[in-house]
Order: structure tokens, then sequence, then C-alpha cells
């Protein structure tokens, strides 16, 4: 876990989709593995707080995803520029990208930093999506926002299986947050998101896809499983 001063650190956040170049999988395999290892080095030694995961076969517009967690998108930068300038950097495709940062929430009434600055081992599955409310929920007085919020919280507390990562983006990217749900259970995520269509707040959700389910996986077995 991390110290109080760690908590109390702002964070962005930034998820990178990727596919990769059909060529790559024309390469040797002993090429594909060294560049493999290139890579793992590469982000290793950035010093930036750093996921990944696979997406193979998941879906048709990315087939894997790193997970960024820095102080600054300067930092973000970098590494994604090191990354580029990798072996397997040539071969890689942006699919999707999107940034955000952690802040308090408004309606909760314990404060909670994402899991995943704040040390916690990291579950099998996170699925991530921008999440934007309609205008007509900001025109909402502040205490009927926070009734109805109450309920929605409510909801997700009888999942406890499910840990729930909630970034902002307001005015840095296109949404108006990012989530990012982490769990060792899909199924229970699924029953979560179905009995969350059920409450009020649902009738304020303007965008809520791509809903992108991603598996936890190293990047050296990562990069080997793309074929």
């Amino acid at each position: 876990m991390e110290s109080s001063s760690e908590a109390e650190k702002k964070f962005f956040f930034n998820f990178s989709f990727f596919k990769i170049d059909p060529k790559w999988r024309w390469m040797a395999d002993l090429a594909k593995e060294e560049s493999a290892k290139e890579l793992e080095h590469v982000i290793a030694n950035s010093g930036i707080r750093f996921r990944s995961y696979s997406t193979l076969g998941l879906r048709d517009d990315a087939d894997f995803m790193f997970w960024f967690a820095a102080e600054s998108v300067e930092e973000i930068q970098e590494v994604i520029s090191k990354i580029y300038l990798t072996i397997i950097g040539k071969y890689l495709i942006p699919s999707h990208v999107y940034l955000s940062a952690t802040r308090p929430s408004i309606y909760a009434k314990t404060g909670k930093i994402p899991s995943f600055v704040a040390g916690e081992e990291s579950r099998q599955y996170v699925i991530v999506y921008p999440f934007t409310k309609t205008r007509d929920w900001y025109l909402l007085p502040v205490q009927q926002r926070q009734k109805l919020m109450e309920e929605h919280i409510e909801v997700g507390k009888s999942y406890p299986q499910v840990i729930l990562n909630t970034t902002y983006s307001f005015g840095i990217h296109d949404e108006d947050f990012m989530l990012a749900f982490e769990t060792d259970d899909l199924h229970a995520f699924q029953n979560l998101i179905m009995d969350l269509r059920g409450t009020q707040v649902s009738k304020y959700i303007a965008l809520d896809i791509p809903m992108i389910v991603c598996v936890k996986k190293d990047i050296i077995p990562l990069i080997l499983s793309l074929g």
C-alpha cells in the first residue's frame, strides 16, 4: 500500500490500445522474443507506473492495452515515444487512446484513491470504457444529483469483487470520465452493469462505449501471443 503522502498525489491515467501490424507475424520467433524483451526493458526502466493487458480475440480493433499512471502527461509521452523507438514499436498501430486524471469524488462520502496508484494487487481483468453524462444531469440541483448517486453507489457496494477506478477527463479528453473496473469474475461485472441499468442515474448516460474487456498479461507473453 502507498504512504499517505503518496496517496495525496495527483496522477494522469493513460489507456493506450494497440493493434499489431500483420507484418510482425512474419518475423523470426527469436527476433520476436528479443523485441519483447527490449520493450519490457524500456518500460521497466522508465520509472512510470504501468500495467499490461491482452485484448487478443476479444475485439477487432485492439490486440492489447498498456495502462500508464504518471504525475505529468510529459512522462507518459516520453515512455510512449521510447516504445515507438523499439523494434516492435515499428509494428504498433494505436487504435484507442484515453487520458484522464485522479481527483476526489464529490458524491462518495469516503474518499478512495484508484487501486492502481494505491499499490493494490491487480485483478485478472479490467474493463475500460469512456463515460459521459448528459447536459441535463449537470443542470440538476446538487442535492438531487447526490441522492441519485447514492442509489448508484449502493448498487456498486453489492459487488465487492468488482473494484472501480474512476478518473476524470473533463477538459483534457472527449469524455467526462474514464472507468476501469477490476475483477477476477467477469460474470459479477456483467451482473453489476445490468443492475446499474435499473438505477435513475442511467437515464442521464450519454456515452458508455466502447466497453473493452482486458486480460492481465505480462509484456513478454503478451507480445509472443500476437503470432
